[in-house]
């Protein structure tokens, strides 16, 4: 009889389609640091010891982990044998079920984990005495894990393809459940056989897997590569890195890789495409609190009662009032009133769509004289710029409160300011307080986005909040627009903020992007101001995507500086992608005044190129030069700004 899931559970297939996913960490050296010696059968413990097994499956839920895994790595027959156990296969899988589905509940999805079975291939497979033996095992455990409730299938950590073929097929046999395959590669990047990346994932689609991936072996530096390889082949991925490589010290085995450099990892990983990240060996809950926060900036990281709820017809975790905080919305509660028209909240709102704008960036000082940002804005505005846009902490950097600055900005020149808000620093009630008030003192645009990790900036340990991913915190400025809070309570009045979002033209999952980017909108966004912009072939790709939104599009223009500036924003900044051809350019223009005279005459062919299709400029002009980069909407570049060839009021 084929096994499948318990069928009131929001389908797992379904919910990684829709956002990125957090698997957790590591079992086995959890349970040896919680004194399970390693001579010592790990899969027995939750027959002798479940509450350490439980305890382990609760830490990675609290932080944040969607999918726990059974403590099942090595409990089939033929590994189980070399403990006196092979009798007690069902017995050990469905006791790990079960204290894993406890702790889940309606919280995350329970994966049965699957390991190898320790019957390497030999000369005469696949028509040999260890084919039989390895099927037979892989069935029995299979079986168990299935009628105990699991949610999903993993396997995982296996090294020959051989073995990995036939624990797929089997899988399908005898089970309905949705099935993730993780390889196992070495410190080159190759399986047991040598087989590379990119043709293990083509064999893993065509044995029936559902998802894709790598784990163990080696850190998240050297999966990188990996996951790379195995992307677009047609089915989703998951990275599952160990903590780095593991050193012997005092007789023990130690991981060093911390949490904050695995978080940073599983955000690029996020960004490049990979669907699902967890960790293996040497990793814990630290760890997968990290993964957390990347897959909240990233859209994702929802808890399954958050997702779900609604199917179910049950709250629990993350629902009710508190749910809908969470996810930056208003909870059932005060009526929520009409916004205001956009052009009737600023003076940018009336001219979005209407005339050809210009934004230039300014960043709030490190120390405590912000003189120098405010002559700054005053040239910029006496060179003909609409808008002052004031980064909030840019590359997690320490700065003076761009609110603040703002603020005397408006009062010194008259000048409207867009403030941008980040999710990093504040908990919802700090920003929704931060909001509030910057109405109050006359702020009335806003950039939302959700900032970058603290690892990039001056402060690598402080804490990164993420309450909200930027998509939750355009949802609540739009109740705030409407006249209600997060909690669903009447503000007793509208606050009445122009809102744009973030994008990445250039971002390496182009589908990914533009269904946060449609998210973003639907949640309040009015307009879309976009990460820097080299090449105006694959911008106007995205242009010819976005046109059925009918949305304002400022084109972000960032001049490079310098060869090493263009390399350093392409190699370390999210988000930049900065074509081969013009990081040449750049090499051959060599260093000083000309480097910086051929950024200026890369970022003019840019904005000629679109002029015609774009609603306005989102100028960054790099180390405080702005007088030059003013030379970007002067009229020989940008022509009359009265005229829009692409018109979207809104």
């Amino acid at each position: 009889m084929l096994l499948g899931p318990m069928a009131a559970r929001p389908a797992f297939l379904d919910a990684l389609a829709q956002g990125p996913l957090v698997f957790d960490g590591a079992m086995g050296t959890q349970l040896y640091e919680r004194g399970v010696f390693l001579t010592n059968n790990l899969d027995e413990a939750n027959l002798s010891k479940p509450d350490l097994v439980r305890a382990v499956h609760r830490d990675y839920l609290a932080a944040g982990a969607q999918v726990l895994e059974t403590n099942t790595f090595g409990a089939n027959a033929a590994r189980l044998a070399r403990h006196g156990l092979a009798g007690k296969v069902r017995e050990v899988n469905a006791a790990a079920a079960a204290v894993a589905r406890e702790v889940a509940g309606d919280l995350a999805w329970v994966a049965g984990s699957v390991g190898p079975t320790g019957l390497l291939p030999a000369t005469a497979w696949p028509a040999s005495e260890p084919e039989r033996l390895a099927r037979d095992a892989f069935a029995e455990q299979m079986t168990a894990l299935a009628a105990a409730g699991v949610d999903l299938l993993a396997i995982e950590t296996i090294r020959h393809p051989v073995e990995m073929r036939l624990a797929l097929q089997t899988a399908r046999a005898v089970t309905k459940l949705p099935v993730v395959a993780f390889f196992c590669f070495d410190e080159e990047g190759r399986l047991a056989d040598g087989t590379d990346p990119g043709r293990a994932a083509e064999l893993l689609v065509e044995w029936g897997a559902d998802v894709v991936g790598a784990n163990c072996g080696v850190g998240p530096h050297e999966l990188f590569p990996v996951a790379e390889r195995m992307l677009g082949k047609g089915r989703p991925v998951a990275i599952s890195p160990n903590a780095g490589f593991p050193r012997l010290l005092d007789g023990r085995r130690i991981y060093l890789a911390t949490p904050e450099y695995f978080g940073v990892h599983a955000r690029r990983l996020y960004q490049l495409g990979v669907r699902a990240v967890g960790g293996c060996c040497g990793t814990n809950s630290d760890h997968v609190r990290r993964v957390a926060a990347a897959a909240r900036m990233m859209g994702g990281g929802k808890t399954l009662a958050a997702s779900g709820a609604a199917a179910r017809g049950a709250g629990g975790g993350a629902g009710g009032a508190a749910g809908a905080a969470v996810e930056g919305g208003a909870a059932a509660g005060a009526p929520v009133r009409e916004p205001l028209p956009v052009a009737e909240r600023s003076g940018l709102g009336a001219k979005l769509g209407r005339r050809f704008v210009a934004s230039v960036e300014i960043d709030a000082p490190r120390g405590l004289d912000p003189g120098k940002a405010i002559e700054g804005a005053r040239l910029v505005y006496e060179g003909g710029a609409d808008v002052i846009n004031i980064a909030d902490g840019p590359r997690a950097s320490a700065r003076m409160s761009n609110l603040a600055l703002a603020v005397e900005v408006q009062r010194a020149l008259g000048m409207e300011v867009i403030l941008h808000v980040c999710t990093r620093d504040r908990n919802l009630l700090a920003l929704q307080a931060d909001l509030l008030g910057a109405h109050v003192l006359g702020i009335r645009n806003l950039v939302i986005i959700t900032g970058d990790p603290p690892k990039m900036g001056d402060y690598p340990n402080a804490a990164a909040v993420y309450d909200v991913d930027s998509i939750g915190l355009i949802r609540m400025v739009a109740a705030l627009n409407g006249g209600v809070d997060p909690a669903g309570k009447d503000l007793g009045a509208r606050t009445s903020f122009a809102v744009a979002c973030g994008v990445e033209p250039a971002a390496l999952d182009r589908d990914r992007e533009l269904r946060r980017l449609e998210e973003k909108l639907q949640a309040g966004a009015n307009f879309v101001m976009t990460q820097p912009v080299y090449d105006p072939r694959l911008f106007e790709r995205f242009l010819d995507d976005v046109r059925p939104f009918r949305v304002p599009v400022l084109m972000g223009v960032l001049p490079l500086a310098s060869y090493r500036n263009a390399e350093f924003l392409h190699a370390e900044v999210p988000g930049m992608q900065i074509p081969d051809h013009i990081r040449e350019r750049m090499r051959r223009a060599g260093q000083g005044p000309p480097a910086a005279e051929e950024g200026l005459r890369i970022a003019e062919e840019a904005v000629r190129a679109v002029r015609a299709r774009i609603q306005g400029v989102y100028l960054m002009p790099p180390f405080g030069r702005y007088k030059s980069a003013l030379r970007l909407i002067a009229p020989d570049v940008v022509g009359d700004r009265e005229q829009l060839g692409s018109p979207f009021a809104v």
